[in-house]
């Protein structure tokens, strides 16, 4: 049984010292040192002991008490509220339970030893709080008493003066932490020894507690563990991330983490007061619309002042903000005018309504454009012509906006039709070049020869071809 203690022992201390490294918590490591009370009485044994937990709080009868430091323990938290530790206590047992007749038992200050391992569970998060801390534990140990009255038996044959057994422990206790480092403890076990020579006890401590090894990199008072940056100092509402520009916006929720600004825009400012943010104001001093992009609108037009090259004169997009001009004045914008530097009706699109000669003025016309004489065979005027010319550059003048054609006609005089035609284009050219030489615009004019193709007399005779031989002056269709 004792090889079997010393095993227990043995294991608890391998995994509370293994598994120093195996969490990485807050002040993971709590060191306690205090005084410790040993109590043989309420152990359920017989006289001089008693019941369990018979007279559980009679300090002046039942505790051994040694009046300095006499309890040391090392913890490390691992997950989930469970820690590991390892204890050392002394203590001197001057009190022994109660006789049968109700005196209590003294003893010649017994030297007491124990080195323990436990497993301790935290309660504080099922209360919810931090401050106070309940904890349940168990765990197994050694202990050494010093012989004595009452406990002298032992199979060791040892000379030694002192009685050792393993036992198994229950613990239940309580904190109260001052800050996230300091507080005190206290803390009751019990102790089941696996020897009957090794009386069953309790121990009661109390003690300060010091919690460390927490790791802050950046400085700003919040663990590792809990700081989601924690490489940059920041604070304790934005769990240890930075608000660099104070605005309660924590920078990576931030758009302007640089620049103080408000909730509604992600942390950035609105200079100008114009409910655009100044991170998507092209123009933020300046209070505009956030249809441009927080840019003003002098005139309305819909187009930034910026890119209004009339910024206080309503125009189109189209004609960068600029009303349309008119400059002729006819009342047809020149982007619509078809003669923006000559004024017109708007039913003409701008430009001058072309006047036509009448059809009677025409017919007058042709007839008398027929009267031109040409030299026989040839396409030069015959003295008589000019007159004829001069009138009809003169009636072509009435009517500047009208187009003409001139047409060439011959006899069928001679078999050389090629000949016929080719004097009949020279005529009509002829006339054309009097008329732009005496100024009629040349685009308004275009000469077309026929031949001897349309006849309007018989060729029998004389007359008939004399009236052949003509040009005819015609309005263009």
């Amino acid at each position: 049984m004792k090889n079997l203690s010393r095993l227990i022992l043995t294991t608890l201390l391998v995994f509370a010292i293994g598994n120093v490294n195996a969490q990485d918590e807050n002040n993971p490591w709590q060191l306690a040192i205090g005084i410790n009370a040993v109590d043989v009485f309420p152990v359920g044994e017989d006289a001089p002991q008693g019941d369990y937990f018979q007279e559980f709080y009679n300090v002046g009868d039942h505790w051994s008490i040694l009046p300095a430091v006499s309890l040391i323990s090392l913890q490390k938290y691992i997950d989930d509220g469970f820690s590991v530790g390892i204890s050392g206590s002394i203590n001197r047992l001057d009190k022994w339970g109660t006789a049968l007749d109700g005196t209590p038992v003294s003893v010649d200050n017994l030297m007491y030893y124990a080195v323990d391992g436990s497993v301790k569970y935290s309660l504080s998060e099922l209360f919810k709080t931090k401050k106070i801390e309940p904890f349940v534990g168990f765990g197994g140990g050694y202990t050494w008493i010093e012989k004595g009255a009452y406990n002298t038996f032992s199979t060791d044959e040892s000379e030694s003066d002192l009685v050792a057994s393993g036992t198994l422990n229950g613990t239940v206790g309580l904190a109260y932490w001052f800050s996230d480092n300091i507080g005190i403890t206290a803390q009751s076990t019990y102790k089941h020894s696996f020897n009957d020579y090794l009386t069953k006890h309790f121990q009661h401590s109390v003690g300060i507690a010091l919690k460390f090894g927490g790791t802050d990199t950046d400085g700003d008072g919040i663990y590792d563990k809990h700081d989601l940056c924690p490489e940059v100092p920041g604070l304790a509402e934005f769990n240890g991330c930075p608000d660099t520009d104070g605005d309660g916006i924590e920078d990576s929720k931030d758009a302007c983490p640089e620049l103080a600004g408000l909730a509604e825009y992600n942390g950035c400012p609105d200079t100008d007061g114009d409910g655009v943010s100044d991170n998507n104001d092209t123009c933020p001093n300046e209070a505009g619309l956030k249809s441009l992009a927080g840019c003003p609108d002098a005139d309305a037009d819909g187009l930034a002042n910026a890119q209004d090259e009339c910024p206080n004169e309503a125009g189109p997009v189209a004609n960068n903000g600029c009303p349309w001009k008119d400059g002729d004045s006819d009342g047809v914008l020149d982007k619509d005018d078809n003669c923006p530097t000559e004024a017109g009706t708007v039913a003409n699109n701008g430009c001058p309504e072309v006047v036509f000669p009448s059809e009677e003025e025409q017919n007058e016309l042709i007839n008398y454009s027929r009267t031109i004489n040409f030299a026989l065979g040839k396409s030069s005027f015959k003295a008589d012509a000019y007159p004829t010319l001069k009138a009809i550059t003169a009636i072509l003048k009435e009517y500047p906006k009208a187009s003409f054609v001139v047409e060439g006609h011959t006899d069928s005089t001679g078999t050389n039709k090629n000949f016929n035609q080719l004097l009949s284009e020279r005529r009509a050219e002829k006339v054309v070049d009097y008329l732009v030489e005496n100024g009629v615009a040349a685009d308004r004019l275009s000469a077309i020869g026929f031949g001897e193709n349309k006849q309007i007399e018989s060729n029998m005779t004389e007359a008939g071809r004399s009236a052949n031989r003509r040009v005819e002056v015609k309005l263009a269709k």
